[in-house]
């Protein structure tokens, strides 16, 4: 296996097929380490550059939770019955002894009356429910980028800071975002340096899941090309980049293509899904803005120790971006 750098076999994989160029997209890695950033700094989990004077955002979604029903004395004992009598059947090795009857199936839908599980130490129904809280949430800081250290970052005109915020709770479907999203609330905000002078201090939400509270980190932005994965590509161009890639004993896929990890501009990787397309409320295809990762510097979790990546719309960055887990 190469060693070489992956950008170096990017750039010599698009000198070698030409084809490629079209499709190679500038890409950040932003690479965060634990550290102590300022308010000024470009970080993950760090404090934000926010004017005092403008009010800190909350969270107007319905929060995700656990709701617990004790079921009455008589469901529970017919509950068991149903075990007992399946256990009987086992016993007797009788034909289809493993699968419920009819009877049973009917009686076990009643009680758990939609519910997602059984707690049978607590003889309690489980259900997960939407609610919101009775005082709004504030957001927490989790990302800021400064465009001087992310050349070519998006951003409206007379800006020159992105600052990303969400919930640290678990939302379905939150406002403006898609059916299968599950994940914290974001918000996402531009605005200039230079116009804050007295940075606030942000207010902490009463309730927070750990795994949405990220390690406060530096980062060390990284300039790289990033390539799409096969489904963008035509089926000659992705299998002559594969063959390409095979031969020199490097990975297309999330190597050269689809880069992992904290990152602002480049490809998404649809490692979970096939392709999907992610369009703006205008019809344009939108582009993948960043990816926050799972896992090491900072500590987060999010869907499936995998990847929150927020999609805005190329035409016009005033329209709604959207959310995305893989």
């Amino acid at each position: 296996m190469t060693t070489a750098d992956p950008d170096t076999h990017a750039q010599a994989l698009i000198e070698d097929v030409p084809a490629l160029a079209a499709y190679a997209r500038p890409a950040t890695l932003l690479r965060p380490t634990a550290g102590d950033p300022g308010p000024r700094d470009s970080s993950v989990g760090g404090p934000l550059l926010w004017p005092a004077e403008e009010p800190w955002p909350v969270c107007q979604a319905s929060h995700v939770v656990w709701k617990r029903e004790k079921l009455s004395e008589r469901d529970r004992e017919l509950w068991q019955e149903c075990d007992r009598q399946m256990k009987a059947r086992r016993r007797a090795r009788d034909r289809g002894a493993s699968v419920m009857t009819q009877e049973e199936a009917e009686t076990k839908e009643r009680i758990m009356d939609g519910a997602s599980s059984l707690d049978m130490m607590t003889w309690e129904r489980i259900r997960l429910v939407s609610e919101h809280h009775a005082t709004p949430a504030p957001m927490i800081p989790v990302l800021q980028l400064r465009a001087e250290d992310v050349p070519g970052l998006p951003m409206p005109a007379g800006t020159d800071l992105l600052q990303l915020l969400w919930c640290p709770d678990d939302h379905a479907e939150p406002p403006g975002q898609p059916g299968y999203y599950w994940g914290p609330n974001v918000e996402l905000r531009y605005r200039a340096a230079e116009s804050v002078d007295s940075p606030a201090d942000p207010p902490r939400p009463e309730h927070a899941l750990d795994h949405y509270v990220p390690q406060p980190c530096v980062l060390d932005p990284a300039r790289v090309v990033d390539l799409p994965a096969g489904d963008e590509l035509t089926d000659e161009i992705a299998a002559t980049a594969q063959a390409w890639a095979e031969a020199r004993g490097v990975a297309y896929a999330r190597g050269l293509a689809c880069r992992p990890g904290w990152k602002a501009g480049g490809w998404p990787s649809w490692h979970l899904t096939d392709l999907m397309t992610i369009d703006c409320s205008c019809g344009a295809r939108m582009r993948l803005l960043l990816t926050l990762d799972s896992g090491q510097d900072p500590n987060l979790d999010v869907g499936r120790h995998g990847e929150l990546r927020v999609f805005t719309c190329p035409e016009d960055l005033t329209h709604p971006f959207r959310l995305n887990v893989q």
